[in-house]
């Protein structure tokens, strides 16, 4: 059996008299799209806090490539290889985007960071840099201002910090939120792209995109996970549709 690289185990946060997660217990396999779904205030964002650092757990543990990790301060776990990209963008909006992945990219290889000098020196940086930016289709943006990219490049630049530290586990909350069709499609194709290079947990309310990429999925209610499984297994789980899915659910064909 295959060891998970991420385990979660009892994890609990409160919140006054609210439980926003509830006793969590999940495993995510190396190499796969692991989604995260469920109604708005399920505790998704609270439970990605807490695998990431953000949060402390109140109860439970985080374990992480056989490691525990439920004491160890986000930066920490971001050198561990657990990184994470955020519901809302988060990039330098004045500095052009190759500069943003450059500098990203910098701090994930330990120099120096004093930024702006010696980041304007590394001409290997800059070639990884572009490399980067290839490889999340804005290689045609690299001087672009990063305040003037389009909601969804701005998504896609994102990923692209985060692709930056040499991610092990990439944690991936909502990188579709606000994006038309189109913009829409190009996230789905970049991140099945990504998964080839590194696991994924997804958290995602376009179901199309979450039955299109993910290798399992998890249904958080509550806090608590009501199921979790392959694709099809949770498609067809009845308490999952009572709860969130309903008729919204996507065909096996689509």
């Amino acid at each position: 059996m295959v060891e998970p690289l991420l385990a979660l185990r009892g994890l609990t946060k409160r919140f006054g008299g609210l439980t926003a997660t509830d006793g969590v217990t999940l495993d995510i396999a190396p190499g796969e799209i692991h989604a995260l779904i469920g109604p708005n205030g399920a505790g998704k964002t609270t439970l990605i806090h807490q695998i990431s650092g953000a949060l402390p757990p109140d109860d439970g543990s985080v374990t992480f490539g056989g490691r525990e990790i439920t004491q160890l301060a986000m930066h920490e776990r971001v050198a561990a290889g657990l990184v994470r990209s955020f519901q809302v963008t988060n990039i330098f909006q004045r500095f052009s985007v190759l500069d943003n992945v450059a500098l990203a990219v910098q701090a994930g290889s330990g120099s120096s960071m004093a930024f702006w000098r010696p980041a304007a020196r590394e001409a290997k940086l800059f070639r990884e840099a572009h490399a980067l930016l290839a490889r999340i289709g804005l290689a045609d943006k690299a001087a672009s201002t990063a305040a003037t990219l389009a909601h969804g490049e701005q998504r896609q630049l994102e990923v692209g910090l985060a692709l930056a530290t040499r991610p092990t586990l990439l944690l991936l909350d909502e990188p579709l939120a606000g994006m038309g069709p189109e913009e829409s499609e190009r996230m789905v194709q970049l991140i099945a792209g990504l998964a080839r290079t590194c696991t994924i947990l997804l958290v995602e309310h376009d179901m199309q995109a979450v039955f299109r990429l993910a290798t399992r999925i998890s249904v958080l209610v509550s806090g608590r996970i009501i199921a979790s499984g392959a694709p099809d297994d949770v498609r067809r789980d009845n308490e999952v549709r009572r709860a969130y899915l309903g008729d919204e659910v996507p065909s096996a064909a689509a």
